[in-house]
């Protein structure tokens, strides 16, 4: 439908509505409900007995309703005098004690106090686009007039944001309470119903203004309502009821795999996001049986940010395997509790059936579908604030392979984990050979609350891994370079689980690192076991600044510089590393520190194939051979730049020589083990099969 906002930004735009009050044409007031509709509202706030002024009437049935059952005091006001005459004349035989009245409704000839409600339905909204709301100010000013102390003024509207806005700040600057009722259409009804909520704003008169703002919410006729401290926090909860409500109009009245459709739904008494639902349809043709209309699949506490999960393509795959014709993956938020899988069921079950698929009968039951069966663990270790960063938690998960890891996230992001690491019992040495018993949920929450430690022989980012198997091109382990040492200048510390890899595993290794948020190295410390020492240090600071500096030093060269740090604006297409850290000038100096024989390692995660191919461009000019490995499941992909030139340069003899170079490094890893209990969970050979020569 053309009048349906593809935005929920879109209702706050006054060309938006514009458009839509042009195109209502002569079914307008059927938009805003009938009697039937709207009654229990009316009644709940206006008297039988009360003396109620009609504002703006029009012809609208809903004063007749009214008076056949019972309402005999209502003055009904418009200022056309067809309208009047027309409605005078409907009424005269069957209803002789309705009367219509031509009177202005910004100036009326009725006495101050002399009516206990005001009853406006369309007339608001109406009047409030004439004159840059002047009208409806005057409109509004005369109602609080002829209102007694006590009495109300109920507006059924549309809530356009300038219109509810005008009038809710008209009334709170008087001291009135505002409370505004949300009507939903019931299910069953979406194919012949209007997608927009029609609301019903209250607004109630005081012999003495109230010295702070009343604002509250009702969600449909009888709901609780919630205390709302600010105006634009109540035209914030408008703007979000409307977009729901034209979503669940669009999901129970089509389906489309092409889009993934999503919303959060909120603890009632906090206001805290408790709930991320995504709507995945399959695809037109898909063979599903006609007994899986819909299903609800619950994402395990920790699993949130899993490439299944996360991304279009993987909650496709996951919509296929259900078979089902939709699918809503539900992820439960940190900071909530969640008692076990039958109380989640219960407290969706009331809301899934809004985004069930057409044609769905309300009855139907529902299917719950999880990984296992339970609800997966999460337990949170720390929280904090970082200046340049932002609110961030560290917190304890069981993976689906049943082990227990430990995630630094930003808030920011929270579909982003910004560093991982496995953990392990402290008094348990560390092998990746060594079979590990699956913990179950209550044996994972046990284990929490004794001593855990990182498992620095295990690198839970395959970014890393790559990273990592690129010192290969150095012929770290080989016999002519045994012994030699290396340098290593990594650009972004994290948890700290690469640079401790590095110190713990390659042999004769040096690694500084730059890192910008000394909040992150302190956490990298406190919740990581990151220990740098005499081969491991930190320098804190800007990562280009850092490269600068040691161009201009001069002297200093390194074997490897890495590039592992994350792009703060979420508005470019590269998530890492930010843009200036691939701009021309900076590669030349990176060249510049490397050593005959080094290697630039990139951590790159391009969304943007024009943007990548601008990087890739760009390096080509600087080094004279690029490799890169994409990473299964997810965008990164880390790119090997070799300094050297001749024989490193051709690609048909770089990738064979890699082979051999590849066993070499994989022997030296698992030999070399300094200072740790751990053995390194790594396949060198593996991770470097798959390298494309750009």
């Amino acid at each position: 439908m053309s009048l349906l906002p593809r935005t929920a930004e879109e209702f706050s735009s006054a060309e938006y509505w514009e458009r839509f009050f042009k195109k209502r044409g002569e079914k307008a007031f059927e938009w805003y409900g009938d009697y039937n509709k709207l009654c229990g509202v009316l009644h709940k706030y206006i008297k039988v007995k009360d003396k109620v002024l009609v504002v703006g009437c029009g012809n609208s049935e809903l004063s007749e309703q009214m008076f056949d059952v019972g309402y005999k005091h209502l003055t009904n006001i418009d200022i056309s005098e067809t309208v009047v005459t027309h409605m005078n004349q409907r009424n005269a035989e069957r209803r002789p004690g309705l009367t219509f009245q031509q009177v202005d409704a910004t100036q009326t000839p009725y006495e101050e106090a002399s009516y206990q409600a005001a009853l406006d339905k369309g007339t608001l909204d109406a009047m409030a686009s004439e004159e840059e709301g002047a009208l409806a100010r005057n409109m509004l000013t005369e109602v609080g007039r002829v209102l007694s102390v006590g009495g109300r003024y109920v507006c059924v509207t549309l809530a356009q944001e300038s219109v509810i806005k005008l009038a809710v700040e008209h009334f709170v600057q008087l001291g009135w309470a505002v409370r505004l009722h949300c009507l939903q259409e019931e299910l069953g009804k979406e194919e012949d119903s209007f997608a927009l909520p029609v609301f019903v704003l209250v607004c109630t008169k005081f012999r003495q203004p109230m010295p702070m703002p009343i604002l509250e919410l009702c969600l449909g006729e009888e709901g609780a309502p919630t205390r709302l401290p600010q105006v634009a926090d109540l035209l914030s909860a408008v703007r979000d009821h409307q977009a729901y409500s034209v979503l669940r109009k669009r999901l129970r009245t089509s389906t489309d795999a092409s889009s993934n459709p999503s919303l959060t739904l909120c603890h009632a008494k906090t206001g805290l996001p408790r709930y991320s639902l995504t709507v995945q349809d399959c695809p037109p043709g898909a063979k599903v049986p006609r007994s899986n209309p819909f299903a609800i699949f619950i994402v395990p506490q920790g699993s949130e940010t899993a490439w299944l999960y996360s991304s279009s393509e993987g909650r496709r795959q996951l919509a296929a395997s259900a078979n089902f014709r939709r699918l809503v993956i539900a992820a439960m938020h940190r900071n909530q509790e969640y008692t076990d899988m039958q109380a989640v069921q219960s407290e969706l079950s009331p809301v899934v059936m809004d985004l069930a698929p057409p044609g769905m009968p309300t009855n139907q039951q529902v299917p719950f579908l999880s990984v296992g069966g339970d609800l997966g663990w999460r337990e949170e270790v720390s929280r904090g604030v970082s200046e340049l960063s932002g609110e961030y938690c560290v917190e304890n998960v069981k993976g689906e392979d049943g082990e227990l890891y430990r995630r630094l996230v930003f808030l920011s992001n929270v579909a982003l984990v910004q560093s991982e690491s496995r953990l392990v019992p402290s008094n348990t040495p560390s092998s990746h050979k060594k079979k590990k018993k699956k913990m179950k949920p209550t044996d994972a929450a046990a284990t929490s609350s004794t001593s855990l430690s990182v498992d620095s022989g295990f690198l839970c980012c395959a970014h890393h891994e790559v990273m990592v198997a690129g010192l290969a091109m150095l012929g770290v382990g080989t016999p002519q370079n045994k012994d030699v040492p290396v340098s290593v200048l990594l650009v972004g510390l994290g948890g700290g689980g690469l640079p401790q890899f590095l110190r713990d595993f390659v042999p004769g290794v040096t690694v500084e690192v730059v890192e910008l948020d000394p909040v992150v190295m302190q956490v990298a410390k406190e919740c990581f076991g990151f220990r740098p020492d005499d081969r491991l240090t930190v320098t804190l600071g800007d990562g280009l600044e850092r490269i600068c500096a040691l161009e201009k030093e001069g002297g200093r060269l390194f074997d490897a510089i890495m590039f592992d740090v994350d792009n703060k604006d979420s508005t470019m297409g590269m998530s890492c590393p930010p843009a200036a850290f691939v701009e021309t000038l900076i590669l030349q100096k990176v060249y510049s520190l490397l050593t005959p024989r080094g290697v630039f390692i990139l951590n790159l995660v391009c969304r943007d194939s024009a943007l990548r191919n601008s990087v890739l461009e760009r390096l080509s000019t600087v080094f004279p051979t690029i490799l890169s490995r994409k990473i299964e499941g997810e965008v990164n992909e880390v790119l090997l730049c070799s300094r050297g030139e001749n024989e490193t340069s051709d690609a048909v003899r770089i990738l064979p020589s890699l082979n051999q170079a590849a066993k070499s490094l994989q022997s030296a890893l698992c030999s070399n083990r300094t200072g740790t209990k751990s053995s390194p969970h790594i396949d060198i050979a593996e991770l470097l099969k798959e390298l494309k020569v750009e």
